[in-house]
């Protein structure tokens, strides 16, 4: 069997589910425009640059889910899903992921967004198996702290040695193991398994894709 691990945003996705649940947020009058879009803004070119501070970039994108209740959370979300999220997924990502089903491969999806919003979004790709930053809940109710590790840079390979520990696995185990990737924040990531992939990458991952013969291709 293979392992193909998918990354989220700007890879499975043609945008951003983080950045913009934020300015979903904002347009339905849950976060105030005037503080949130700015700061929005800078915590995503500190993430193309790969800079961002992710327990700083935390507490801003946990506020709003900490100050509301988890019933009008769910709601907000199942809106955001139907309204913003299915437009960016292309046929070229569904095509992707069902070749790999096809093969009988094992099927993850790892991303740095919260769990919270992507889980449903894995479900739009039929996709079981997600590691995403989880959220600290105390009675169901989320306190707005990151919960284990960041699923982030370096953060991701912990996560997955986790989860593949989790399951009595390891990545030798695997006859191929994918991971697709459009960002250099990846990039430890794309270093460890066997068959690293750059979609749409940023400038830093593409010379590096370049320079180690990795396929680029794009989904859009």
């Amino acid at each position: 069997m293979n392992l193909a691990i998918f990354d989220l945003d700007n890879t499975l996705l043609n945008g951003d589910s983080d950045y913009n649940w934020s300015l979903f947020l904002i347009k339905k009058g849950i976060l105030d425009q005037s503080i949130y879009e700015q700061q929005n803004e800078e915590f995503f070119k500190d993430y193309q640059t790969g800079s961002l501070d992710i327990d700083a970039y935390a507490e801003f994108q946990f506020k709003p889910l900490r100050e509301n209740e988890r019933f009008f959370l769910n709601d907000l979300r199942d809106e955001y899903v139907a309204t913003i999220i299915r437009p960016m997924i292309t046929e070229k990502a569904k095509d992707l992921v069902n070749e790999h089903r096809s093969q009988g491969d094992q099927l993850l999806i790892i991303t740095a967004t919260n769990s919270f919003i992507t889980k449903p979004i894995a479900a739009l790709f039929g996709i079981e198996e997600l590691i995403g930053t989880d959220l600290e809940e105390i009675n169901h109710q989320f306190t707005g702290k990151i919960k284990g590790v960041a699923s982030f840079q370096e953060g991701k390979v912990t996560r997955l040695n986790q989860w593949l520990d989790e399951k009595h696995l390891t990545l030798a185990q695997f006859d191929k193991t994918f991971f697709y990737s459009d960002s250099k924040n990846d990039l430890p990531l794309l270093r460890i398994v066997s068959h690293p992939v750059a979609v749409n990458p940023d400038a830093t991952l593409n010379t590096e894709a370049k320079k180690n013969n990795w396929p680029i291709m794009s989904l859009r």
